[in-house]
């Protein structure tokens, strides 16, 4: 069974845009796997709380995702 988690910050995005990402992954899948593989697809579209995650050592938010002023992470070793 063909398996897509997609991690969104919460609130981003609306009903209608994650039912394409679902709807736009399965075909995806389909076109990769033939038809078969349309049933048994799953699709998970997470939310994730703001400041919830993290690249580079650096906490991300919807603020920093936007382009905003970054938060910085104190450093362990300081």
């Amino acid at each position: 069974m063909p398996f897509a988690n997609f991690k969104v910050p919460a609130g981003t995005l609306t009903d209608q845009q994650k039912a394409e990402i679902i709807h736009r992954t399965t075909d995806l899948y389909a076109d990769i796997y033939g038809e078969r593989a349309r049933a048994g697809t799953m699709v998970l579209v997470e939310e994730v709380t703001d400041g919830g995650w993290g690249i580079g050592d650096q906490v991300l938010t919807l603020a920093v995702l936007q382009g905003g002023p970054t938060e910085q992470t104190p450093n362990a070793e300081e």
